[in-house]
C-alpha cells in the first residue's frame, strides 16, 4: 500500500486506524530513550573488570619506567598509543594521547587554530568571514563546535561513498574555507563508509588556505556489526604518498569499546602540525591521566585483545541493528513514506521520511513517550533544508523497549505522512 497512490478517502480512513494505534500507545505512559548513540548498560558491564585490575599490590610504572601516579609521560603510554594507531592505521610516533573524550582534543585543536595558527599563518580568530565544510546529514556536536567559534558552516552533501567531492573540491578554492569535519567509517547517521576514491580525493585536495584542516574523526573504526565489515582506505598513506600529511587532523578513542565515560582519546598528525600540538600541550598539562591509560593496556593488552572485545559489543548490539530494520521493514517497506540505511557498523540508522515530516514525526513519537535526537540535528545549525532526516540510536535501550519504541516510531512516521499527504 503505497500511501501516495491513495485517494483522500483513502487516506482519511488509514488516518483514522493509525490515530487509533498512536492512542493505544499513548495511553501506555511509556518513558524511552534513542536520543543519543550511547552504549546500553550490557555493553558497560563488559568493562567492568577494567576497575579492578589496578590494586595496591599492582605494578604502577610504565615500560618507560615511569611512575604512572607521577607527573610525566606528556604524549602518554607508549604501548597505548600503538594500540590507538592500529586503530586509527596511523603512525604510532605521530599520536598523542589525551583524556577520555575525543571531542574535547577537537575542540582544543580548533581552539589552537583560532590563537595560534597553524602553517605560520595568521591565527583563525584574527581573519575574517572563516568557513567550515559540513557533510550532512552528520554529527551535531562537529558541527556545533565550528559553530561555537564563529565559523560559517557550509552544508556539503554526503553520499553512499562518502561527501560530494565534487562540491569539496570546488569549496575549497575559497581561502575562507578552513577546514572540514569528516566521519570516515560508519558515518554519524548514515552508516557510509568513505570509498578508496574519495580517500584518495581527500589526500589529493589543493586547497586555496594553507591553513586549511581535515578533522577526520574516526569514531566507529573498529565497529563493526557483520561478517562482511567496511573496509576503509588508509589515508595517513594516502596523504603521505600525496604529500598533504599536514592538512590533516586524525582522532579516535576507546570511549564506545571500554567506557565512555572513562576512556582514552589519541589524536595523530603531521610533524609541524605535531610540534603545535605538543607546544600547545606543554603549557596545558604536565602528563595525562596515566593511571586510567594503565588500565585501558592491562585490560586490553594489544590490539587483538581490542578485536575481541568489540566481538563482545557485536553481540550485544547487532541484535538491536536487526530488530529495527525489520521493523522498518515489516511496517514501512512499500508505502513511500521512508527510506532507511542498513550499515554494517557504527552506532545508528539514518532514517529519511516524506519532505516536512521529520519535524513532526520526532513530536508525535515524544508526545508517545518516546525521545529520539531532534529533527534537523543532523545538519548545520540544526536545519534539515528538507525537514526530512531523522537519526535512530539502537543502542541503549534493552531490545524490548527497542521494540515498543520502534512500533511508535513507525505509527508515528506513517501517521506524518498521511497528513502531510492530506495537506
Amino acid at each position: 500500500m503505497n500511501f501516495t497512490q491513495l485517494s483522500a478517502t483513502e487516506l482519511e480512513k488509514k488516518k483514522r486506524e493509525l490515530e487509533e494505534s498512536y492512542r493505544s500507545f499513548q495511553a501506555k505512559k511509556l518513558s524511552l530513550n534513542m536520543a543519543r548513540g550511547k552504549p546500553g548498560a550490557d555493553q558497560l558491564d563488559l568493562s567492568n573488570e577494567m576497575l579492578g585490575i589496578l590494586t595496591p599490590e599492582s605494578d604502577l610504572h610504565a615500560s618507560t619506567g615511569d611512575d604512572c601516579r607521577n607527573y610525566g609521560l606528556a604524549g602518554g603510554l607508549p604501548e597505548l598509543r600503538t594500540i590507538l594507531a592500529q586503530m586509527m592505521d596511523v603512525d604510532a610516533g605521530h599520536v598523542v594521547l589525551g583524556g577520555n573524550s575525543s571531542l574535547s582534543m577537537m575542540f582544543d585543536t580548533v581552539s589552537l587554530g583560532m590563537t595560534q595558527g597553524f602553517a605560520g599563518c595568521e591565527p583563525w580568530g584574527r581573519q575574517s568571514h572563516l568557513k567550515f565544510l559540513c557533510p550532512s546529514p552528520g554529527y551535531d556536536r562537529h558541527f556545533a563546535v565550528t559553530e561555537y567559534f564563529g565559523f560559517d558552516l557550509v552544508t556539503v552533501k554526503m553520499t553512499s561513498e562518502g561527501p560530494d567531492m565534487d562540491a569539496v573540491e570546488e569549496a575549497v578554492k575559497d581561502p575562507s574555507v578552513k577546514g572540514m569535519w569528516c566521519v570516515p567509517k560508519y558515518s554519524n547517521p548514515t552508516g557510509a563508509t568513505y570509498s578508496d576514491e574519495t580517500v584518495r580525493r581527500l589526500a589529493a585536495l589543493k586547497p586555496a588556505a594553507k591553513d586549511f584542516r581535515i578533522f577526520y574523526d574516526n569514531a566507529y573504526c573498529v565497529h563493526d556489526l557483520t561478517d562482511t565489515p567496511d573496509r576503509l582506505l588508509s589515508l595517513w598513506a594516502e596523504c603521505e604518498k600525496a604529500g598533504t600529511l599536514e592538512h590533516v587532523f586524525f582522532f579516535a578513542s576507546t570511549s564506545k569499546i571500554t567506557f565512555p565515560g572513562a576512556g582514552v582519546a589519541a589524536m595523530a598528525c603531521g610533524d609541524e602540525n605535531l610540534k603545535a600540538i605538543r607546544r600547545r600541550d606543554s603549557f596545558r598539562t604536565i602528563g595525562p591521566d596515566k593511571i586510567g591509560e594503565l588500565r585501558h593496556l592491562r585490560f586490553l593488552k594489544d590490539f587483538d585483545g581490542v578485536r575481541a572485545q568489540m566481538a563482545k559489543h557485536r553481540a550485544l548490539v547487532a541484535p538491536k541493528f536487526r530488530a529495527v530494520e525489520e521493523k522498518l521493514g515489516k511496517e514501512l517497506s512499500g508505502k513511500g513514506v521512508a527510506s532507511w540505511s542498513n550499515p554494517n557498523g557504527g552506532y545508528f540508522i539514518s532514517v529519511d521520511v516524506l519532505p516536512g515530516c521529520a519535524k513532526r514525526v520526532v513530536q508525535l513519537c515524544a508526545e508517545a513517550g518516546v525521545k529520539l535526537t531532534g529533527a534537523g540535528a543532523t545538519f548545520p545549525y540544526g536545519k534539515d533544508p528538507e525537514d526530512a532526516n531523522i537519526r535512530v540510536a539502537p543502542t541503549y535501550p534493552p531490545i524490548g523497549e527497542l521494540e515498543q519504541a520502534m512500533e511508535v516510531f513507525c505509527i508515528a512516521v506513517q501517521l506524518a505522512a498521511v497528513e502531510k499527504l492530506l495537506g
